[in-house]
């Protein structure tokens, strides 16, 4: 999958909120945040944290669960897919406004 820099993102890029799991999944793994982290770690600490606060903070955590549960060898559970949906919405506007950082 093609990474996309935050500042070459566009909003048809990304899928809706209503895309199936397959679909959100190709498009989170269009982002590394273990690289942009420059760790695991540090990753797993924003990721596990939930910050939302910068579109980086939101495509850490949406990146984060897509390789959680492929680790799980599962579909997102109804709680998951519920947060799951929410990041991708949040990414939406946030990308909508140009707030890129």
């Amino acid at each position: 999958m093609r990474k996309i820099a935050n500042h070459e993102l566009r909003v048809t890029q990304i899928p809706r909120t209503d895309s199936m799991w397959e679909e959100i999944q190709e498009f989170a793994l269009t982002f590394d945040g273990y690289k942009s982290w420059g760790s695991f770690e540090k990753c797993a600490e924003v990721a596990n944290a939930q910050r939302d606060d910068t579109l980086t903070e939101m495509r850490t955590c949406l990146f984060f669960e897509q390789r959680r549960w492929r680790h799980f060898g599962e579909d997102p559970d109804k709680d998951s897919m519920d947060y799951i949906r929410e990041l991708v919405k949040k990414i939406r506007e946030k990308v909508v406004s140009e707030e890129i950082e």
